[in-house]
């Protein structure tokens, strides 16, 4: 099996096209046409992490952060990025990142979380918005069944849990083919008119080239009529955090104790206790301080995440419990996501914890 195998697996869940602009997911190191010996799973890449893919004879390590964000102009072995990069390439391990593209994407991060509470009604934070197109075409009745299948496959008419989704109207379209041309309907050089369909799709828009590609490859029309438009509409099955209610209500003290169990938390630092129940829960893996508003406008009793600076806590103003959980903390299962989606195609194929990984923060 190639290590290519294994990162169409992930992109197919998680297409890198999502993620945040700052980023840098991807195979950061490595040939993905090399075949694939084993894989480990981190959060994060360090020396020791390389060391045990070496021992454990895995030439691929699947990390949550990149390693590489920025630029790098000289490999001399002055930084830890620098010897993990030339330690790979001296053993030929590869190196790949799934970082926000994981956070944002639906059954991710924060929903990985929120499942481990045991949170229900879960739906998404802060949804993405400006990433999705409308899609049309026109089309002769009788192909349209056809190319809604063909489009369906290429990953357009996606609205919240349902799929297939299009809309179509019957017109009458106008052309004239001219030299070198050989059109299905009509003749050369004569205006034709003909009863078409107009269809509708709307699309992410880091699948529009594939769905224009579907659209060519099955429509009659060798110059069909492709328009495309972006959409400003919030993508609710795709952004950061999520936010979901408990079964049962807690008070604060009680759930927080929880969360330190389930995340197997040092200490929690949290804005002062409100004295109310909790059981409108909002959480986003990593540091999540930004959408402190968003979970305010949710009516959340609390909102889980990291990196939360002194004045930020601040903003919870009396309406909102802030709990800062630890950057290491939040995002620790998302190796329990590689694993799911990896083992469910290759069930056979050698994935592997990391047993050396540790959170670099310590408490005192």
């Amino acid at each position: 099996m190639k290590i290519d195998e294994i990162v169409t697996v992930l992109e197919s869940f998680a297409p890198t096209a999502l993620q945040e602009s700052f980023d840098n997911c991807g195979l950061l190191v490595g040939n993905r046409h090399r075949e694939a010996t084993g894989v480990l799973l981190c959060v994060d890449v360090t020396e020791s992490i390389v060391d045990e893919a070496i021992g454990l004879e895995c030439n691929m390590i699947v990390a949550h952060h990149p390693l590489i964000f920025k630029g790098i102009k000289k490999l001399n072995g002055q930084t830890y990025v620098e010897r993990c990069i030339e330690k790979a390439i001296k053993k030929d391990i590869a190196i790949y990142a799934a970082h926000t593209n994981f956070d944002i994407v639906r059954q991710g991060v924060s929903w990985e979380m929120a499942h481990r509470l045991g949170l229900q009604d879960i739906r998404v934070l802060a949804p993405k918005t400006d990433t999705l197109c409308k899609v049309v075409t026109f089309v002769p009745p009788r192909y349209l069944a056809q190319i809604q299948e063909a489009v369906s496959e290429a990953g357009a008419g996606h609205i919240g849990d349902y799929d297939c989704c299009s809309y179509s109207s019957d017109g009458t379209g106008c052309f004239r083919a001219l030299e070198g041309t050989s059109p299905f309907v009509g003749k050369k050089f004569e205006l034709h008119s003909e009863q078409e369909s107009r269809v509708e799709w709307i699309s992410p828009s880091y699948s529009v080239d594939r769905v224009v590609s579907a659209i060519k490859k099955v429509h009659p029309y060798e110059e069909p009529a492709i328009d495309i438009y972006p959409l400003k509409n919030r993508w609710d099955n795709y952004g950061l955090g999520v936010v979901g209610r408990l079964t049962e209500e807690q008070d604060e003290k009680s759930f927080l104790q929880d969360v330190k169990k389930i995340f197997d938390i040092g200490c929690i630092r949290h804005s002062p206790l409100l004295g109310r129940k909790i059981r409108t829960v909002a959480l986003c893996g990593g540091s999540g301080a930004d959408f402190i508003g968003n979970a305010k406008s949710c009516k959340a009793d609390i909102y889980l995440t990291s990196d939360v600076t002194y004045h930020r806590f601040f903003e919870a103003d009396g309406q909102i419990l802030i709990a800062d959980i630890g950057h290491f903390e939040s995002e620790q299962f998302t190796k329990n996501i590689f694993y799911k989606h990896i083992t469910e195609k290759f069930p056979n194929f050698a994935v592997r914890f990391s047993q050396t990984e540790k959170n670099i923060i310590s408490y005192f």
